[in-house]
């Protein structure tokens, strides 16, 4: 079924271009000149994404997110403006959970990627929101999919945790939380581009900082499906490090949540063993060795020597 997306924008010439723009999509095209009939669109409603713009008479694209927010939560929420000062992007994410900003004029291409990646992220959100392993894991296999060189890595991630995690004592309800966890660790990359993802030689400062944003895209989508603590805290904290140069928050040693200490050792083992765009596979006993030489650094010293008891003495 297609989903709809609302445009909001008090010039008439806008609202004709995005028309035009989005005449042969696969979604339902919605647009109204102000924020008023939005409103009354989404009371009657299920709209998936909307564009709106900022500068309008009565009430402003600002205001009417925050708006959305408090009738629609699931709404994924665009922000177009030709003012992209520092106040009203960090006003727009604080008030109203903006997912993505345009400029005005906009690009057509970029547009119709934001929209795209935001009817994704609102997909996303509707899966978790059901919660069944067999959505979850397709979902995890669907985002894999942007990244072939990852296909079974979320699986193969699951299974190492959850073996670390039952040699650990936790409860059942913990292992279910953590193999969940384990297969949606990426879940932010479905907002990374995929010439990133797939970029065959090292990144570049720009390139990199987006792909580092993909825990904290992640972790937005999981709580906004209302998942468990823990799997959050996997989405968000996986590439964090022990002594406290990891990302997003920097936290050191103990402060990582035990659970992303868990998955940190399992991913970094998976991904050394495994071909990538722009390296092959190691030998196992090579990537055993880097998480010993991981240990304090990126590593949690007692998951990596957990690790080795479990999978270091299998055979080549």
């Amino acid at each position: 079924m297609s989903e709809t997306v609302l445009f909001v924008d008090d010039e008439e010439n806008v609202l004709r271009s995005i028309e035009r723009l989005f005449l042969e999509k696969d979604l339902i095209l919605r647009s109204v000149s102000n924020a008023r009939s939005a409103l009354a669109i989404l009371q009657k409603e299920d709209v998936a994404v909307i564009v709106s713009d900022n500068m309008m008479p009565g009430m402003s694209g600002l205001d009417l997110l925050c708006r959305v927010r408090e009738i629609s939560p699931s709404t994924i929420k665009v922000l177009m403006t030709a003012y992209a000062d520092l106040g009203t992007a960090v006003e727009a994410i604080n008030k109203s959970e903006i997912f993505r900003f345009v400029l005005k004029p906009w690009n057509n291409d970029e547009l119709e990627w934001v929209v795209e990646e935001s009817l994704a992220r609102y997909r996303i959100i509707q899966t978790l929101s059901r919660g069944t392993e067999s959505t979850l894991l397709c979902l995890a296999q669907t985002i894999e999919l942007k990244d072939p060189y990852t296909r079974g890595h979320c699986e193969r991630v699951g299974e190492y945790a959850v073996a670390m995690a039952r040699r650990l004592g936790l409860a059942e309800s913990a292992l279910k939380e953590i193999r969940h966890g384990s297969w949606l660790h990426d879940c932010g990359k479905i907002g990374v581009p995929e010439k990133i993802l797939n970029l065959g030689g090292p990144l570049d400062a720009s390139q990199y900082a987006i792909v580092k944003n993909h825990p904290c895209w992640g972790a937005d989508v999981a709580r906004q499906a209302g998942l468990p603590t823990r799997v959050i805290n996997i989405v968000l904290h996986h590439h964090e490090r022990f002594d406290g140069k990891g990302y997003p928050l920097q936290l050191k040693g103990r402060a990582v949540p035990l659970e992303a200490r868990i998955i940190s050792v399992a991913d970094i083992y998976d991904s050394l063993t495994t071909d990538r765009p722009y390296r092959k596979a190691i030998s196992r006993g090579e990537a055993l060795q880097i998480l010993c030489n991981l240990k304090g650094g990126a590593l949690d010293p007692d998951m990596v020597d957990l690790f080795l008891d479990l999978f270091g003495t299998q055979n080549e």
